[in-house]
């Protein structure tokens, strides 16, 4: 898929900090630096839209996030499908986030969770 960021990162295509690679897979650094300095994610060589498009692959991309996980006292791994759910690149990648105790970072990390939180508080934006 010619459109796709991961399938030109996956290809060597495009650019990227990759931390390791399989036959199967990627783990990649987010562009971003994401939310915690030894932040991967991991995604699959051949292009898949998302955890439910294909579970063997999906499975195999779980397999490898969580050798990565292995590495670290405590993790999350966070994968979204469809725009509702937050996914906004179409292409199956399983996020690895080490944590630690009061990192203070809250799950989830979307705007609607900061919108829902402040209205609840009685705040307004």
């Amino acid at each position: 898929m010619k459109t796709c960021i991961f399938c030109a990162i996956a290809a060597r295509e495009a650019p990227a900090v990759i931390v390791r690679e399989w036959p199967d897979a990627l783990a990649v650094r987010p562009r971003s630096g994401g939310v915690h300095p030894e932040h991967v994610f991991v995604l699959p060589r051949v292009h898949v839209e998302d955890a439910g498009a294909d579970p063997e692959v999906t499975a195999a991309v779980i397999r490898r996030a969580a050798e990565l996980m292995a590495e670290h006292p405590a993790a999350n791994l966070i994968t979204s499908k469809g725009s509702a759910a937050t996914q906004s690149v179409f292409h199956l990648h399983v996020h690895v986030v080490p944590r630690q105790e009061d990192d203070g970072l809250p799950l989830p990390w979307t705007p609607q969770h900061t919108a829902r939180a402040a209205a609840q508080n009685g705040e307004t934006r």
